[in-house]
């Protein structure tokens, strides 16, 4: 039995999809692709940058200490809300991590996810990131939108 070309290269581009979706090829794949095609935001005019109305927001700290967001009033902050799970999202803390890397002590870093503290810490660890993780308490009132991660 002689297999033919077109065959062959058939159940390689099946096995190729197939990988995309099952293996870690595919996760590998996916936040290289989102690297790849997403948009490099614009800097907003400082005329039109907003101001946050309240600094009365309780978060938790990489060490689960609450905190109130009052102590990075009149500072320069960052605010990043994430999600270890999202593939955008994992695609964009890499840029991340090197903007922190340059600014850290110049203005206050707010990276923001809602998950549980034990499979952040592990994608932190997995990934060599060292930026503070910031955790949101479900349910209390935020002065940003961070309802759509990944959102800065």
């Amino acid at each position: 039995m002689k297999i033919r070309k077109k065959t062959v290269l058939n159940i390689a581009v099946m096995a190729l999809i197939l990988s995309f979706f099952v293996t870690p090829l595919g996760d590998y794949s996916k936040v290289l692709l989102n690297k790849w095609f997403s948009f490099s935001p614009e800097v907003t005019k400082e005329v039109n940058r907003g101001q946050i109305g309240s600094y009365d927001w309780k978060l938790k700290d990489e060490n689960w200490d609450f905190f109130n967001f009052n102590r990075s009033k009149g500072r320069v902050v960052f605010i990043n809300f994430w999600r270890s799970w999202n593939i955008q999202s994992v695609a964009e803390v890499a840029s991340i991590q090197k903007f922190y890397d340059a600014y850290k002590g110049k203005i206050d870093f707010y990276i923001i996810t809602n998950e549980e503290r034990e499979p952040v810490e592990k994608f932190m660890a997995n990934h060599g990131f060292t930026f503070p993780v910031t955790y949101s308490i479900v349910g209390d009132p935020m002065p940003v939108d961070g309802s759509k991660p990944p959102c800065s």
